[in-house]
Formats: structure tokens, C-alpha cells, sequence
């Protein structure tokens, strides 16, 4: 059925070739100078440090958030990263995920407030949240490869995109939760617009918000995997050569370790939400 042709792939081709990289080229170029300056701070930080205080650390939040099982399922499945040789990987991966998760809640969080006091906005974001939601996830990597080449940076623009929707969503939705009676009374008091949303939509939204950031670090960590296509260090490159050379040793090695991070991130931020209540 050739009856109408629509050359979208052509016509995307030559809005990035003869467009979009010739005329932002250098605005990508600094931002990429940028991100790669905190990432690989922030990686240097966490493999500088020494193992046995990173785990005494997160054994102690995990403990004081969500109780003794998770401190020893913590410090159990760090000495794990430790005892079969991905600390290093693991920490590269902490680290795309840590800054991915920070980029979204500071541009997703905003969002969501604006969202949440403006209709328009809302009805205008709702479709692009949708858009970079169902969009394939491998979608992602190719632009960014376009626009960062291949390595960290890319792998932290292409998790940023795909996990700051939740952030946008769940601080939109939390806001529009508090009760009305609540704001016209906090109005009958005299807030300001600021004074409303800090001393009162914010912390009655605090839980819901904070359950937007667990899913978007939970989005970061399998985007950061994935992005280990173009480049990206940590667990997902041994993930990658295990499938690469069908060694199901060095696949089941990394995809353990990127479970002992997956839980310990999700369930301190989960804990962390529901004190929040």
C-alpha cells in the first residue's frame, strides 16, 4: 500500500545534519563539558573513598530509614560487589545513576510545580510526558550519540530524558492532592503564593513527590544499564559482555550487582517517602 509516503526518516535526517548540529553544536559541546566535570567528579569521589566507609555509611541510612534487615542486606550484598571485583563498576554505575536522578529532580521537580498551578502547562506537558514515556528506550541513545559521541555523558542526557517524567507527574499530582479546604484556609490566613506552596502544598505533597523520586531513580538505574551500549562504564558493560561472548558467569556477576543497587536505592528511598507521611 504505497499510495501516500511520508519520508519522516529523511526529513529527521536533515533537521540534525544540516540544522540542529551545525546551529547548537557548540551549546551541546559546553553542556557536555559540563556534565562530564560533575560526573566525573562525583565517580572519582565515590572510588577515592574507601569501600569499608561507603558501606558502614549506607548500612547506617538503610538501618535508620528502613529498620535492621535492609543494614544487613546492605553491608551483605556490598561486601558482594567487594568480594567478586566490581566495586569500581558499581560505583561508576552509582554515579550515572546519582547524577541522572539529581539532574531530573531539579528540572522535574520545577516542572511539576508549574504544571501543577498552571492548566495550560499541564495540558501541554501531558503529551510530551506521555511521548518520552512510551518512546523506546534504545530510542534515547541515538540522538544522544549524535550530540555527546559515546561514554558518560551521553548515558547520563539519555537517563536524564527517560526518568524525569515520574518527578514531573508525581509532584504534579501531589500538589493538585491537597485539600482544597486546607489551601482556602492557609488563603484565610494570609499566605502568599509562596508562602502557600512552601510551608504547605510542598509538605502535604512531600510523600508523594518523594514516591516520584523512587521511580525515577529506579528509570535511571535500568536506563544507565542500558546506556552501557554507547559506552556508558559500570555494571552494565560486564552485563554487556557477558551477553557479548555468552558467558553466563560474567552476565549473572553484574546483573547480581545491579540488583544488590536496585534494592538498596529503592528500598531506602521507599522508607524515606513513607516517614515522610
Amino acid at each position: 500500500m504505497n499510495y501516500f509516503q511520508l519520508p519522516l526518516a529523511d526529513w529527521t535526517n536533515g533537521f540534525v545534519d544540516h540544522w540542529l548540529i551545525p546551529t547548537l553544536g557548540g551549546f551541546f559541546d559546553q553542556i557536555s563539558k559540563y556534565i562530564s566535570f560533575f560526573l566525573k567528579g562525583f565517580e572519582g569521589f565515590l572510588i577515592w573513598l574507601p569501600p569499608e566507609l561507603i558501606a558502614v555509611v549506607i548500612a547506617l541510612v538503610a538501618w535508620r530509614t528502613a529498620g535492621k534487615g535492609l543494614a544487613i542486606f546492605s553491608l551483605l550484598g556490598l561486601l558482594y560487589l567487594g568480594s567478586v571485583d566490581i566495586w569500581q563498576p558499581a560505583m561508576q554505575t552509582l554515579a550515572v545513576v546519582l547524577v541522572s536522578t539529581l539532574f531530573s529532580i531539579v528540572v522535574g521537580i520545577p516542572l511539576g510545580i508549574w504544571s501543577a498551578k498552571n492548566d495550560r502547562v499541564d495540558r501541554v506537558m501531558r503529551p510530551i510526558l506521555d511521548f518520552m514515556q512510551t518512546l523506546p528506550s534504545f530510542v534515547y541513545l541515538i540522538p544522544t550519540i549524535l550530540l555527546f559521541g559515546i561514554g558518560g555523558v551521553p548515558a547520563v542526557f539519555a537517563t536524564f530524558v527517560f526518568a524525569a517524567p515520574p518527578a514531573i507527574r508525581f509532584t504534579n499530582l501531589g500538589i493538585r492532592q491537597v485539600p482544597e479546604d486546607v489551601v482556602e484556609a492557609a488563603k484565610a490566613f494570609g499566605c502568599t503564593a509562596w508562602q502557600m506552596l512552601v510551608k504547605v502544598q510542598l509538605p502535604m505533597a512531600l510523600s508523594t513527590i518523594l514516591a516520584g523520586v523512587n521511580q525515577t531513580i529506579m528509570l535511571a538505574l535500568s536506563m544507565a544499564v542500558i546506556a552501557s551500549m554507547i559506552g556508558a562504564p559500570g555494571l552494565g558493560s560486564i552485563v554487556m559482555a557477558g551477553i557479548s561472548r555468552v558467558d553466563v558467569g560474567i552476565g549473572l556477576v553484574g546483573g547480581l550487582g545491579i540488583v544488590v543497587l536496585a534494592i538498596i536505592l529503592d528500598r531506602v528511598t521507599e522508607a524515606i517517602g513513607k516517614k515522610a507521611t
